[in-house]
């Protein structure tokens, strides 16, 4: 099939909580339109940065419902949905409701508890996936800092061949560039693999890659919008100190309780999404002071998402 690329920077969203952790969906239409009037030109919703592992299927398909309305009408501002990858057959079904409610493309992980003993396997578990809603642009989550598995996805794309006629690329969420690369070129570009990590995007630049997915890009769009322009006018000096400044951001949520800190950054931009649930750490009100010092020193509101 036929894959409209995306180009540019495409939001990884946090899933928005009320203060007892039930779902606020009724946060995603005005954080849809942030991201539209920040240049953002998607959302992959549900991933690591959605807490997609510690949302039940029914919540998942409230907030790729929420979002699918809030972008009706839009179709130039994509919306990629994880389905996870522990269980199948709830993967399928998710995929299926995807599609009836105007989802734009399906995302699959490699299972993380019973894993693939193989790149085969693993490409068996995508094709039974992905062939249940042969019209749907079909990707695949490579992230095995967290899932545990590390095949080249290189051999993932060989061993896929022909068999997905929907499969459309790779959400690339690992530091290895050198199969990075060879995903890039395979079959002359056959197929979209997005970078995803956000502090090394300039090296990804440097490969041609034009698509981007990000947790970052939620609450600081115009830096890589910066950082994007001077790499195209060839300025890498100015390149190098926008990717150092990402890295100053990103290096405050380590210091300050990790992922979960990424929902306070949201916060200094005016979008309340809640905190994190369990097993992500709590931010206690002496970490949150300290954060937001830090922040101040970053001079962040110089280059954050605007909300207005």
């Amino acid at each position: 099939m036929k894959i409209q690329r995306i180009e540019g920077l495409i939001a990884a969203p946090f899933t928005p909580l009320n203060q007892d952790e039930t779902l606020n969906v009724s946060v995603i239409p005005s954080y849809y339109q942030m991201l539209k009037r920040n240049g953002v030109n998607g959302a992959f919703i549900c991933g690591s940065t959605g807490e997609g592992t510690s949302l039940t299927f029914n919540e998942k398909k409230l907030v790729a419902e929420a979002w699918a309305d809030a972008k009706k009408g839009d179709s130039a501002f994509k919306v990629t949905l994880f389905l996870g990858g522990t269980c199948l057959n709830e993967c399928k079904e998710l995929a299926i409701f995807a599609k009836e409610v105007g989802i734009d493309a399906v995302c699959l992980s490699a299972p993380f508890y019973f894993k693939p003993a193989n790149v085969m396997v693993l490409a068996k578990c995508c094709e039974e996936v992905a062939s249940v809603v042969p019209t749907l642009p079909f990707y695949y989550y490579h992230i095995p800092v967290l899932t545990g598995v590390n095949f080249p996805m290189y051999d993932l794309l060989k061993a896929i061949g022909d068999n997905i006629p929907n499969f459309a690329g790779i959400k690339y969420t690992h530091e290895d560039f050198m199969d990075f690369l060879s995903c890039q070129n395979y079959k002359n570009g056959q197929y979209e693999i997005f970078w995803g990590r956000d502090e090394n995007m300039l090296s990804a630049l440097v490969l041609g890659t034009k698509g981007f997915i990000g947790s970052t890009f939620n609450y600081a769009a115009p830096l890589y919008h910066d950082l994007l322009s001077a790499f195209e006018k060839g300025d890498l000096e100015k390149a190098n100190q926008m990717q150092q400044l990402s890295i100053d951001m990103i290096r405050l949520l380590g210091k300050h309780g990790g992922i979960g800190v990424g929902k306070f950054y949201m916060k200094q931009i005016g979008l309340d999404c809640g905190e994190f649930r369990l097993p992500i750490q709590k931010i206690s009100s002496t970490t949150a002071a300290s954060f937001i010092k830090d922040v101040e020193r970053l001079k962040f509101s110089s280059f954050c998402s605007s909300l207005d």
